[in-house]
């Protein structure tokens, strides 16, 4: 491996070497184990969400609707709980409300062959719109006991939701490295048309592909609301930029046929140390919003310099 291919392909684990010293330099606080958990808890929405917005970007798609996923599915999951007194069916109507959301992604995008940029742009617009007339324009609290389950029961000392998101890191690296479906995800991404010619059911594989994101979404969306123990309208607002950040920095090619597990982790980890040491150190949200935008925009062109790279190497 020459040294175009290490940077093209570690650099940003050097990145996050740098970013962890330099957070412990400006914020000792930052090692403890109080704030390990708080940034654990922090990066778990974020970390379920980039693990299926890895398999679309792969792919080459986008799905800009998981944020409003993310609401709607806490939303149903409190009201379905609120009626049936049971986490349970919650958690089940919210991941299946977020499965609808992405089939219909996947069936526009695959079928209809309409960008998907355009597509989840608008059922973002749509889905928030229905979280806001199911919730009355209003958060919505969790009113029946033992609700907060996902977001507060700990093992080893360590929040459940940490450990969803840890499972799964595992359970998608899998899916993507160890299976046909992940395989053919990265084909498509790849070359789309090669990748009808081996064979590959590319409409097929968008469509579930947007589905997992759905369901993801939502998902996460109901360990949110559990943990807070209320819903809330305007949840996961700038979630899917946050998602395609952490991918885009953990090497996830926005051209598609490119991206690692343990790269988004890395990715994930990085954008949740920045913002963590900034509310360590009480700076101003206008001055986040600041920086969370120019990572956004340096991880684009990261992506461009790590083509180039792989390119001429």
């Amino acid at each position: 491996m020459n040294v175009k291919q290490f940077l093209a392909q570690s650099g940003m684990l050097l990145v996050f070497v740098v970013v962890v010293i330099a957070a412990y330099i400006i914020a000792p606080q930052f090692m403890s184990k109080d704030n390990m958990i708080s940034l654990g808890l922090q990066v778990s929405s974020i970390g379920v969400v980039s693990c299926t917005m890895l398999f679309c970007l792969a792919a080459g798609d986008f799905d800009l609707s998981v944020g409003s996923t993310f609401a709607l599915g806490g939303m149903v999951g409190v009201t379905i709980g609120n009626s049936t007194g049971s986490l349970l069916f919650g958690a089940l109507g919210a991941i299946a409300t977020g499965a609808v959301v992405g089939l219909i992604n996947g069936v526009v995008v695959a079928k209809f062959k309409i960008n998907a940029l355009i597509t989840t742009l608008a059922t973002m617009q749509i889905v928030r719109g229905l979280t806001n007339i199911l919730g009355h324009g209003t958060p919505q609290t969790a009113a029946k006991p033992g609700f907060d389950f996902l977001g507060n029961q700990a093992y080893l000392s360590i929040p459940l939701p940490i450990w969803i998101m840890i499972l799964s890191f595992i359970v998608f690296g899998v899916l993507l490295n160890r299976t046909v479906f992940g395989r053919n995800t990265l084909a498509i991404g790849g070359n789309k048309e090669a990748a009808l010619l081996a064979g590959i059911q590319v409409d097929r594989t968008k469509i579930a592909i947007f589905a997992l994101s759905g369901m993801a979404a939502a998902f996460s969306g109901i360990v949110a609301a559990s943990r807070l123990v209320v819903a809330s309208n305007n949840a996961g607002e700038k979630l899917e930029l946050q998602a395609i950040s952490a991918c885009v920095l953990g090497g996830v090619s926005l051209s598609g046929g490119i991206g690692t597990m343990s790269g988004t982790v890395v990715g994930v980890l990085i954008m949740g140390i920045v913002e963590n040491v900034m509310r360590l150190k009480s700076i101003d949200a206008f001055y986040q919003l600041v920086v969370t935008g120019t990572i956004l925009l340096l991880a684009v062109l990261f992506d461009k310099v790590k083509l180039k790279l792989l390119k001429s190497s």
